[in-house]
């Protein structure tokens, strides 16, 4: 369900939307989350001061209050 909604999120606000995936790693506090996507659309994903992925990570907390998991996401370019 995260994952999928990370993917949908992301995928509207970047110019290359084809290229976009979600990587889902379980470890012992909980999931991490990669979004991987182009490197020029990075920028897009993190946003001005990081706000973007702020705002992202603030919308999963809504998850860990409800399972009480931690969930961390990051952006990843595609070459590295």
């Amino acid at each position: 369900m995260v994952e999928e909604f990370i993917a949908c999120y992301v995928k509207k606000i970047v110019h290359n939307p084809n290229l976009v995936f979600v990587e889902c790693k379980q470890t012992d506090e909980g999931y991490e989350y990669i979004i991987h996507a182009a490197n020029e659309d990075i920028g897009k994903i993190v946003g001005k001061d990081g706000k973007m992925i702020t705002s992202i990570k603030a919308f999963i907390t809504g998850c860990k209050a409800k399972d009480g998991l931690n969930y961390k996401v990051m952006a990843k370019g595609l070459d590295g």
